[in-house]
């Protein structure tokens, strides 16, 4: 017995990966971080709702080439193989035709905010794009994910202040190593198989190294971002929020130190607690800071 089509609609969502946030919300918690610092507390509901909508659409977008690009690759790499632009049940068109209809209407949220978030979303769409093309030629492509996702930091900035700031641009250094550290334990996943059809990632190129790398790319996060946040005073709550983080770190350690593809599954799909961590440390003391001044 055959199961009935799906929907084109469930397609779509897939091709999204709706029912995995993971993806979207490791790009999101910093985007708010630095939205909440660029604002000296809460941006206002017109900023977060851009920040929040426009993160989901142009992670989706990204979704959309990705599968695009890798699709010739997906089939051999277990976990990706029933993706729906792999399987055929969704075009090269279509895909591409959702992508740019999702970064288009990003876009139009960009354009309500200034003149500088607008110019800065520019290249932050080209890097998007050519992201998933670098596999095949740069032996960390995690890098450029990093690039990619650390936009919104500056796009952040730019959007409340109308310039980026240095902070911004070590809060942008200090989220490449955690997006490193996620990125490499989801590479660390399909290692085999990525070896198999010649794909290029960090957990290849980091080889036996990669554990120890990943725990080094987590303290550089963390340690960058207090140094970077320091002026900002932002008190207990917010070292007590990293400490936190410090310890989800070594949990995740704890997870990919066998290198088991559960274990290193696991610990990248967890990663968005870790930036909710870091967010909410930075969020709740705005928000004590501006209880006890009134």
């Amino acid at each position: 017995m055959t199961s009935a089509p799906r929907s084109r609609f469930s397609l779509y969502l897939d091709l999204i990966r709706w029912d995995r946030p993971a993806g979207w919300l490791v790009c999101l918690w910093p985007t708010l971080s630095a939205l909440w610092i660029a604002a000296d507390g809460f941006p206002g509901w017109h900023l977060l709702g851009v920040f929040v909508l426009g993160t989901f659409l142009m992670r989706s977008a990204g979704c959309c080439v990705n599968d695009v690009a890798d699709r010739d690759f997906d089939k051999h790499v277990k976990r990706t193989a029933q993706r729906p632009v792999t399987t055929g049940a969704v075009s090269v068109k279509e895909a591409l035709g959702l992508g740019a209809v999702l970064a288009l209407v990003s876009f139009g949220l960009v354009l309500t905010t200034n003149t500088a978030a607008i110019l800065w979303s520019v290249p932050a769409l080209l890097v998007a794009i050519a992201y998933p093309f670098t596999k095949r030629i740069i032996s960390m492509p995690q890098a450029v994910l990093g690039i990619a996702f650390n936009f919104g930091i500056v796009i952040a900035f730019a959007a409340v202040q109308g310039s980026v700031p240095a902070v911004a641009w070590w809060m942008w250094l200090g989220n490449m190593f955690w997006v490193l550290a996620y990125d490499t334990e989801y590479a660390m996943v399909d290692r085999d198989d990525d070896l198999k059809i010649g794909i290029k990632t960090s957990a290849i190129t980091l080889g036996r190294l990669d554990v120890a790398a990943i725990a080094a790319f987590y303290l550089l996060f963390l340690g960058i971002w207090v140094v970077a946040l320091q002026p900002y005073a932002l008190g207990a709550i917010f070292y007590v929020a990293l400490a936190v983080a410090l310890a989800q770190a070594v949990w995740h350690f704890t997870l990919i130190r066998t290198r088991t593809r559960e274990g290193c599954f696991k610990a990248f799909r967890i990663n968005h607690w870790l930036g909710a961590t870091v967010f909410a440390g930075i969020a709740v003391s705005y928000l004590v800071r501006a209880m006890l001044s009134n």
